[in-house]
């Protein structure tokens, strides 16, 4: 069952925009896994980049820990997983602009 912390949290990192694709993390499909602790409000988010050494890196990693922040009173960690991004990982729809489905 998805925790109403849990859509919150993902709706409002839709917010987060990957600068070099103008798509939003969720998207793209960055947004690997969310650990949501409710007792003590807050969460642990695991993400990619869609490049590992993506310039812009740094930025939307500590966009995500702001956003993240304005919705978990108890703070936010951001992991960056190790997993290679792939474009089949985009939402449906999402690449139509590109041209890739």
């Amino acid at each position: 069952m998805v925790s109403t912390k849990d859509e919150e949290l993902t709706e409002a990192l839709r917010s987060v925009i990957d600068p070099e694709i103008g798509l939003n993390i969720v998207e793209l499909g960055l947004l690997r896994h969310l650990d949501i602790d409710e007792e003590q409000d807050k969460a642990n988010i695991t993400m990619i980049l869609t490049t590992p050494f993506c310039p812009y890196g740094p930025q939307i990693i500590e966009q995500v820990r702001q956003v993240g922040n304005t919705v978990m009173d108890g703070g936010v960690t951001v992991e960056i997983g190790t997993e290679l991004w792939d474009p089949s990982m985009m939402e449906e729809g999402a690449g139509g602009d590109w041209g890739l489905f």
